[in-house]
């Protein structure tokens, strides 16, 4: 199974218009590796799958779960044709954690917009709105890919204090913060950060 570079990233997702067409135009909100190869934000190579965060309808976010049928078929026909993952484009995180506890403010000010065929635009979230999901994601998961973009996408000092808030929306407790935020903090050389905030 391939994964995912920015070629095979945007060859994958006009296949996707293509077979689409004759569908409504759906418009989708990426985050993860696919923005980050797509933008050119690292020096990632590449990524297992397209991360839809949300669908945007009429200028809202809304959950992209669950895709209609007829999507989920052309999904299906373009990683049989590709050779790609079983879940290339992943709706997981579309689920109701960010709906719940909110978005980055202003998020969709700052997306950048891609139009692979009339039935299909992709929003990519840009480098600041990576730093919170990325923050997020580290201190979630733990050292990792997560943490490598984030060291790479090198957040400054009032980006990281921004994000950090954004986290305490998602998770405040002191376990949180003692064990799985610090750590990640200490990696990006803002070990006392929690502490002056």
């Amino acid at each position: 199974m391939k994964k995912l570079n920015k070629d095979l990233l945007a060859e994958a997702l006009r296949i996707l218009a293509e077979l689409t067409q004759d569908q409504p135009t759906r418009h989708f909100v990426v985050c993860g590796g696919s923005s980050l190869l797509a933008l050119g934000l690292v020096n990632r190579k590449t990524t297992k799958d397209v991360d839809v965060l949300a669908s945007l309808v009429d200028g809202t976010l809304v959950t992209a779960t669950p895709l209609p049928a007829e999507l989920l078929k052309a999904i299906e026909l373009v990683r049989d044709d590709l050779g790609l993952m079983e879940n290339w484009f992943n709706t997981g995180p579309s689920d109701d954690t960010f709906f719940r506890f909110g978005f980055p403010d202003g998020i969709l000010s700052r997306v950048v917009s891609t139009e692979y065929g009339k039935s299909l635009i992709i929003s990519y979230i840009e480098r600041y709105d990576q730093i919170f999901f990325k923050l997020y994601a580290a201190a979630d998961s733990g050292p990792g890919r997560h943490l490598d973009d984030l060291i790479e996408l090198s957040p400054t000092e009032e980006e990281l204090i921004a994000a950090i808030h954004w986290v305490f929306r998602q998770d405040d407790s002191e376990g949180f913060k003692t064990y799985q935020l610090t750590p990640i903090l200490a990696e990006l050389g803002y070990a006392d950060l929690l502490e002056r905030i």
